[in-house]
C-alpha cells in the first residue's frame, strides 16, 4: 500500500503554500502582530477577514464538505495537508472551529463568517472577540479580555451559564461536543503544529548555515547537527501519525498523533531559540511566535493528559 500523497494532493498542498506565501507572508505576520500589540499604526483585529473569504473561496473550510452542498468533497487526508501549510504560515484565527461548521452554520463554509468553539479547558475561548458565532451555542456567550501568551490568539474568559440561561449556549458548552468533532478537531490542530514543527527545523537549519562562529557556520558543529537532525526526526515522526490517522479516521490514532504533533511542536521551537542563541529571544526572530502558538494549540481540542488518558483506555481494552 502506498502511503505517499497523490499528485493530486501535492498539487492542493502546492497551491494553499503558494496562497499563503502570497497572501500571509513573514511581512503580513509581523505587520499583525505589531498590530495585535499596539506597536503598528493602530489596534488591529487577530483575524484577517480578507484572507478568511480568500481562503473559503479557495475551499478551504468547505474541503470535506460534499459537493452536493457545495463542498469540494474531499476528506481528511486532504485536509491535514492543508492545515499543515497553514499552521506553516502561522495563520491565526479558529481555523479548526469554522472548517468543522460548514455546512452548519452559515458562512462558514464561504469564509465570510468565523467560528470558534470551546476547545480549550476551563472556561478561556480563543478569538471570541472576532468571532460570528461559537461552534454548538446559539448565541455568542459575554466574555472578559485576558492576556494570552501568543499575541494572535486574543483569549476571553466566559462564565458558565446556570439554569435556564444553559440553554441558549447549546448542549456543546463546556467542550462537551462530540466525540467525532473532538477528534477530527484534535486532529487539524496536530497538522497545524506539525506545519509549525517543520516550519522551524527550516528555521534552524538556515539560520545555523548562516551564522558564522570560529570561522565557520555552526551548523558544521556537531552539537548543532544533532539538534536539528532530532528536530526533523520529531517533526517527520509527528507528520506521520497524523497522515495514518487521516486515512484511518480512528479515534485513538488521532489522540496519539496530537500528542506527537503537540510535542514536536513545543520541543523544535525550543530547540530552534536554542540554534539561534541569543537572537532566538528576542522580538524581532519568529521562533517565539511559533512556540507560543505551539502553547495554545497543545491545549486545544485534546491535551496530553487526555490522550494519554484516552490510549490508556484502549490498550486496557484490547487487553480484556
Amino acid at each position: 500500500m502506498d502511503f505517499q500523497p497523490t499528485q493530486d494532493q501535492r498539487d492542493l498542498r502546492a497551491g494553499v503554500r503558494g496562497l499563503l506565501e502570497g497572501r500571509y507572508g513573514r511581512e503580513a505576520l509581523r505587520a499583525a502582530v505589531d498590530a495585535a500589540t499596539g506597536a503598528g499604526a493602530g489596534a488591529g483585529a487577530a483575524v484577517d477577514r480578507g484572507l478568511w473569504r480568500e481562503l473559503g473561496g479557495a475551499g478551504f473550510f468547505a474541503l470535506r464538505l460534499p459537493e452536493s452542498e457545495g463542498g469540494v468533497g474531499l476528506g481528511l487526508p486532504e485536509a491535514v495537508l492543508v492545515f499543515e501549510e497553514a499552521g506553516r504560515a502561522l495563520v491565526p484565527g479558529p481555523l479548526v472551529a469554522t472548517h468543522l461548521a460548514a455546512g452548519v452554520v452559515p458562512g462558514a463554509a464561504a469564509g465570510t463568517a468565523v467560528v470558534t468553539a470551546f476547545d480549550l479547558a476551563g472556561d478561556l475561548v480563543a478569538y471570541l472577540g472576532e468571532a460570528d458565532a461559537v461552534l454548538g451555542a446559539a448565541v455568542l456567550p459575554v466574555g472578559e479580555p485576558v492576556r494570552a501568551a501568543d499575541p494572535l490568539t486574543p483569549l476571553h474568559r466566559v462564565a458558565r451559564p446556570g439554569g435556564a440561561d444553559a440553554a441558549a449556549y447549546g448542549s456543546a458548552y463546556g467542550s462537551a461536543y462530540g466525540s467525532a468533532y473532538v477528534s477530527e478537531g484534535a486532529l487539524l490542530t496536530a497538522a497545524l503544529q506539525v506545519g509549525s514543527a517543520l516550519r522551524t527545523v527550516e528555521l534552524a537549519v538556515r539560520y545555523a548555515g548562516e551564522r558564522e562562529q570560529f570561522g565557520q557556520p555552526i551548523g558544521a558543529f556537531q552539537a548543532v547537527k544533532h539538534l536539528c537532525a532530532q528536530m526533523l526526526v520529531r517533526a517527520e515522526v509527528a507528520r506521520t501519525a497524523v497522515y495514518a490517522a487521516a486515512v484511518t479516521g480512528d479515534p485513538g490514532e488521532a489522540a496519539g498523533a496530537k500528542l506527537l504533533a503537540d510535542e514536536a511542536a513545543v520541543r523544535n521551537a525550543r530547540d530552534c531559540l536554542q540554534v539561534h542563541g541569543g537572537m532566538g529571544f528576542t522580538w524581532e526572530a519568529d521562533v517565539h511566535l511559533h512556540l507560543k502558538r505551539a502553547w495554545v494549540r497543545a491545549e486545544q481540542w485534546r491535551t496530553a493528559a487526555e490522550a494519554e488518558e484516552l490510549l490508556a483506555a484502549e490498550l486496557l481494552d484490547s487487553a480484556g
